[in-house]
């Protein structure tokens, strides 16, 4: 019970931080370099990288339907898989509110020689690259102990 309260507080604040930072961007529409990164206020109607451009509806969708298929797989995440699963959730919802409610998705973190994001696209990022670690990592694991059984079965002599 104490994972689950932790994963939703977790995810309710990367929500709610991610949705303030865009309020606090899209407000002042920010415009603002420091160097070696800036903040520059992007409407983004596609997907990452600036794909997709103008096919809002579809991906609004899609989120809905990627969505839909974590909560039906939620029962085979394991406790490892749990917090990256999480990261992925809060940044779909994130910008699916974004979607919904403005008709676009509100970028403004500028690195210069990426695509401008935010915080939901970050947690996206992230917690798909720890998911996929942690999925190699489990499936070596197994691969691991189903050929020590094997090799102790192999090494038993047979009676006859």
């Amino acid at each position: 019970m104490k994972a689950f309260i932790r994963n939703t507080a977790l995810l309710l604040g990367l929500i709610i931080l991610d949705q303030l930072l865009k309020l606090w961007a899209f407000s002042n529409q920010l415009h603002t370099d420091f160097g070696l990164f800036a903040f520059n206020l992007v409407r983004n109607t596609g997907a990452s990288f600036g794909m997709l451009q103008g096919t809002n509806s579809i991906l609004i969708w899609f989120s809905l339907i990627v969505l839909g298929i974590i909560m039906i797989l939620a029962e085979k995440v394991t406790k490892k898989q749990a917090l990256p699963v999480m990261l992925i959730v809060a940044g779909i919802i994130g910008n699916l509110i974004d979607r919904i409610t403005r008709g676009f998705v509100v970028d403004f973190i500028d690195f210069k020689f990426w695509p401008v994001f935010n915080l939901a696209d970050s947690c996206i990022v992230v917690g798909v690259i720890w998911l996929g670690i942690v999925i190699i990592l489990e499936d070596y694991k197994e691969a691991k102990k189903s050929k020590k059984k094997v090799s102790r079965q192999v090494s038993k002599p047979r009676r006859r």
